[in-house]
């Protein structure tokens, strides 16, 4: 999902697997001493939402949703990578409600406004996809009745 845009690299750039695998063992060391510092959590949390693979950009999410919801002062923070997550998961709208509030705090931020416009071109793709599949299964049901009612007459 190559862009011109320059300040949205976030959303096609992943860290290596030796760079995540760095943060997910320091992640997992605090966990084992039952301490994991705001820092660790968000690194990983980060590291995940940059990542190709689903099931940690999920994971990712779910990190900085908890640290967004329990440390206020770490929320614009968060508000980014909440963004990119949801919109690297197909989260369209929620991507836009977490960009929105970052934008309505930094309306001069140039990767918000960015993915702003990322969003906004998949949403669109998606609108477009939903109408071509709206129209085949239209066109199929019309084909249906046609030869429900060409069989009807013929008896």
């Amino acid at each position: 999902m190559p862009t011109d845009l320059p300040y949205a690299a976030d959303a096609e750039v992943s860290l290596s697997y030796d760079e995540l695998e760095v943060l997910r063992l320091q992640y997992q060391k605090e966990l084992a001493q039952s301490h994991v510092t705001v820092q660790t959590t968000f690194n990983y949390g980060w590291g995940l939402v940059k990542s190709p693979i689903r099931t940690h950009q999920v994971e990712g999410v779910r990190l900085l949703q908890e640290i967004f919801r329990t440390e206020p002062t770490r929320r614009r923070e968060c508000l980014y990578y909440l963004a990119l997550g949801h919109y690297k998961m197909g989260n369209f709208e929620e991507a836009r409600r977490f960009n929105d509030l970052l934008l309505q705090k930094e309306p001069t931020n140039l990767q918000a406004q960015s993915l702003a416009s990322l969003i906004e071109k998949a949403v669109a793709r998606e609108g477009y996809v939903g109408m071509a599949l709206a129209g085949g299964v239209a066109a199929l049901g019309t084909l249906l009745v046609a030869g429900l009612i060409r069989r009807a007459t013929r008896k």
